[in-house]
């Protein structure tokens, strides 16, 4: 069986518990072995600790690495913004000979040291990468009859050169992914476009960001879909969180459930919206989950 430490970053834990639990259950029926990864920190949060201090990110982000460099064990992320965080650290630290000595003069202050002998791999890129659409389709025992919505985010694909998975401007790995549980992704427009919550943006400018994850919202209704589907908790909660929130602002409602692809492969493995932690959205999954009681092909 193969092993990967499992890098839970902060949101998952601690708003979407469900993500982390279809994480361990789908990935044991695929032969693999996630083992806790103690002692982490956030990873950190690319868009903000990168911006004002590249050293002290490095220092931050390369210490996760020293974990599982312990373990020696890859690291997996369920998470666009910890996976761009940690392999961009990981890529960085590995190429620069100087930047690696810089950093681990800081880590050698708490007794560690970066060696850059691990991997750090993304759900989404290690299950098109190593288990392939094609063998989840096998394995899929309740082919799903919904019409998905495929987020993908902004970490996932870029910077392209680096993630060595095709066009970041019109990518099919996740489509593939998605399609290999029964489900149709449907197209729909700007569908390469930000979620509106990175970079701090959630924070420093809500309103701001509400607006960006509205239009999003309205492009994927117009598109008559049954759910969306991530691979990121913070996407996550800006796009479910944010039909709340939108509501609360703007007076104007989105009902919209949302999936990560860890609860979808979930489902067409035949785990229960329940097992999964679909019922734990902040958005009703009421109509999800009747669909999917009678919804098998």
């Amino acid at each position: 069986m193969t092993k990967l430490s499992f890098f839970l970053g902060c949101i998952a834990p601690n708003r979407y518990p469900g993500i982390e639990i279809a994480t361990q259950k789908t990935l044991e029926k695929l032969g693999v072995e996630l083992e806790d990864l103690e002692g982490t920190s956030c990873c950190p949060a690319p868009g903000v600790f990168r911006s004002f201090d590249k050293t002290t990110w490095l220092a931050l982000a390369s210490r996760n690495i020293t974990l599982s460099e312990e373990l020696g064990d890859d690291i997996l992320t369920i998470c666009n913004g910890c996976f761009g965080s940690l392999t961009d650290a990981n890529h960085m630290l590995k190429e620069d000979a100087t930047l690696k000595s810089d950093v681990n003069k800081i880590l050698s202050e708490i007794g560690r040291e970066f060696k850059g002998t691990q991997d750090v791999r993304h759900i989404i890129e290690y299950l098109y990468q190593e288990i392939g659409a094609e063998k989840i389709n096998e394995i899929v025992t309740n082919p799903l009859d919904l019409k998905v919505a495929v987020h993908y985010g902004c970490h996932l694909v870029k910077p392209s050169k680096e993630r060595h998975l095709g066009s970041a401007e019109n990518p099919t790995f996740f489509d593939e992914l998605v399609e290999a549980t029964g489900a149709t992704s449907v197209d729909y427009q700007d569908k390469m476009a930000c979620c509106g919550a990175g970079g701090g943006a959630r924070t420093a400018v809500l309103e701001t960001s509400l607006k960006l994850v509205d239009k999003k919202l309205d492009n994927m209704e117009a598109a008559d879909v049954d759910c969306i589907v991530d691979a990121c908790p913070f996407c996550h909660l800006q796009l479910d969180v944010g039909q709340t929130e939108i509501k609360n602002k703007f007076e104007k409602e989105h009902v919209m459930p949302v999936l990560h692809y860890s609860q979808l492969l979930g489902l067409a493995m035949g785990f229960s919206p329940e097992e999964l932690g679909i019922d734990m959205n902040f958005t009703d999954t009421a109509t999800l989950i009747e669909k999917l009681r009678g919804g098998a092909k």
